[in-house]
Formats: C-alpha cells, structure tokens, sequence
C-alpha cells in the first residue's frame, strides 16, 4: 500500500499506460483520477477502481485548471501527477502538415506544461509532490517522427528543469521514456506502416535483449516507483523503460 492516503492524477488514464498506471495506483491505496478526452474510457478505468473520471482536453488550460481544482476539492489535496496524455500524427517532414506539428506538440508538450503548472500550486501549499511525463525512446530520434521525437526530448528538459524549480519545496519531477510498448498508439503505428501487427511486435522483440515487448505494466511499475517515498532522492531524471539499454 506504497499510496495509502495519496490522491493520484493520471492524464490519458482511459487506455494503455496511463491506465495500467491508475489501476496500479488504486491497488497500492490511492485516490485516483482518471482523466482523458473523453469521459467514457476514463469512467470504464475509474468506475472498476473506486476513482473519480473527468473529461479534459490538456492543451485547454481553463479546462486543466477545472480539474486539478476538482480534485482537491473533492478528494482534500493532490499528491501526484503522471501525464499520459499524447497522440501521433507521424509522417516524413516534407509531408507533414502544421496540424500534425501543432496537435502533437500541443497535446504532449503544452498539455504536460499546463498540468503541471496547475498541479504545483497545491503541492507548493502541502510542501509535497511527484510529477512524472511520460516521454519515449523516440526522443532519440525516430523517422517519420518530427513532432512526436520533439515533444518527447522536449518533455525530458521540462522535467529536469522544474526539479530543480520545485525541489525546494520538496516535489520531485522525473520522465519515465518507454520503448516499444503493446498499446493502441503502437498498433496505429503498425497500421500507418501497412504492416500486421503480429508480424511489427515479433520485428520489435527481435531487436530488444530481453527478446519480448514491453507491456502497460512495465512501465506503470516504473511510474509508481517514481510517485512514491521510495524515489524520494530522485529528481530531474529520465529513466528509460526499453529491455536492453
């Protein structure tokens, strides 16, 4: 019960990572909130685990702000934040148009950006905090992957950068970056690829040294690490989560 007590916010918590990571967080004790686009998903998470689903566009800070202020005033305070929210527009720069650009960087850069920004002030006020992005090998660098290797990379700088704005008053910030991760975002890339998804995830495996792909789970477990006492000496780090360095 390593979130006894705690009240927890996921973005994106309606699929994939950020719902593996909600379910996680409810078994160890916490308070979660599930958030995503839509308020179906989040309630198909939330409801099974006792949490409480609200519907946000992250790129809108009106709406960012309504539900970090729901959440504390309906659960007492707010202990952590993940952000799961992301899409992909991917394409090869001459083909990629504004609105890729725009809506992947939005959604993932300026989505973290807002989240955070709303959810420091009640951390400031309790002296305590854990803020996790989510990022992506792709930061590395990844054809036909402009805008989503850009977001990615960009999310690591916002980490390091509010650990060391937010340390004094003991939030700790970090980036946890997946590598190839069975979820719907690696299906669509399959499908964009004109490749069977079967035949894309035994490609992959094949190329990782543990010889399997990653599962939602793997990364969630690295996320409770990081929104716990436990990683209460870490901050401003990106830890990748790929089965092989």
């Amino acid at each position: 019960m390593r979130f006894k007590d705690r009240v927890a916010l996921v973005t994106g918590g309606g699929r994939g990572i950020g719902a593996a990571t909600a379910e996680l967080f409810a078994r160890e004790g916490a308070h979660v909130v599930v958030s995503d686009m839509d308020i179906a998903p989040a309630q198909q998470v939330a409801n099974p685990i006792g949490g409480l689903a609200v519907a946000c566009d992250v790129t809108s800070g009106e709406q960012v702000e309504d539900m970090v202020g729901r959440a504390v005033r309906e659960l007492g305070r707010l202990d952590v934040l993940v952000c799961c929210a992301g899409i992909i527009r991917d394409n090869l720069l001459f083909k990629m148009s504004d609105d890729d650009w725009d809506s992947v960087i939005d959604t993932h850069l300026k989505g973290a950006f807002l989240c955070a920004r709303a959810a420091q002030k009640p951390m400031v006020d309790q002296k305590y905090g854990k803020i996790v992005f989510l990022s992506s090998t792709s930061a590395l660098g990844n054809r036909g992957q402009t805008n989503y290797s850009t977001a990615k990379a960009g999310l690591q700088g916002m980490a390091r950068t509010l650990a060391i704005e937010l340390g004094p008053f003991n939030i700790n910030v970090n980036a946890v970056a997946p590598g190839f991760v069975e979820t719907r975002m690696t299906r669509a890339t399959a499908e964009r690829m004109g490749v069977d998804f079967e035949a894309f995830k035994v490609g992959a495996a094949s190329q990782i040294p543990l010889g399997r792909i990653g599962q939602p789970e793997d990364i969630a477990s690295v996320i409770a690490f990081l929104s716990n006492d436990e990683s209460s000496f870490v901050s401003g780090q990106t830890i990748y989560v790929r089965g092989g360095p």
